[in-house]
């Protein structure tokens, strides 16, 4: 962090060790504990800590240090997310439908892949023993899972559940001129819009 944006964020020698743990794994929680925070008040405490502007403020400013260090953006993201939506099995196979031998395949199945097992198959015993093939699994990004991800990426929403509410009689529900801190009155003015 330049020295410029440490001053423009004082933080307590505490905070700025939960601002380090945080950017770990943002588990707040865990980032409290190991920040020297009582363990039967962490969430709690990391609760209140993210909400402290100025705490915020720090994790902001390094993760986007981080990201500028990195180069790891929005775009990237959305990118890699694309990259793999667009994967094909046909990338990977010869035209007699064997697998082609990794090298060969398109960088983006060899960085993205979640796994590929290779076992060999053999037959007989001892001397006589001869290999006669090779299993090979492998296993495909969760694709669904990165279709989630690019649809919040770029705010589709398709996953997005709807409510929609009515008051009496199928229509909208009254909400103009209610103002009310008794909770008692609050409950009956709302039975009254909804018809109960």
């Amino acid at each position: 962090m330049t020295k410029a944006a440490q001053e423009a964020v004082a933080l307590t020698a505490r905070q700025s060790r939960f601002v380090d743990e945080y950017l770990k794994d943002l588990n707040g929680k865990q980032a409290a504990i190991r920040a020297g925070y009582a363990e039967r008040s962490a969430e709690g405490t990391a609760s209140r800590l993210l909400s402290n502007a100025k705490v915020a403020e720090a994790i902001a400013q390094r993760k986007a240090l981080r990201s500028e260090r990195t180069k790891i953006d929005a775009d990237y993201v959305l990118h890699r997310l694309v990259e793999i939506d667009q994967m094909d099995v046909a990338d990977i196979l010869a035209d007699d439908g064997s697998i082609l031998p990794v090298r060969e395949w398109p960088q983006s199945w060899r960085r993205t892949l979640s796994g590929l097992d290779v076992a060999e198959l053999w037959d007989g015993q001892g001397d006589e023993r001869e290999q006669i093939g090779l299993l090979k699994k492998i296993k495909w990004p969760d694709k669904v899972k990165n279709l989630e991800l690019l649809g919040k990426h770029v705010d589709v929403q398709a996953w997005r559940e709807r409510h929609e509410h009515t008051g009496k009689n199928g229509g909208p529900i009254e909400t103009v001129g209610i103002s009310t801190d008794d909770p008692e009155e609050a409950a009956r003015i709302y039975r009254d819009m909804m018809g109960d």
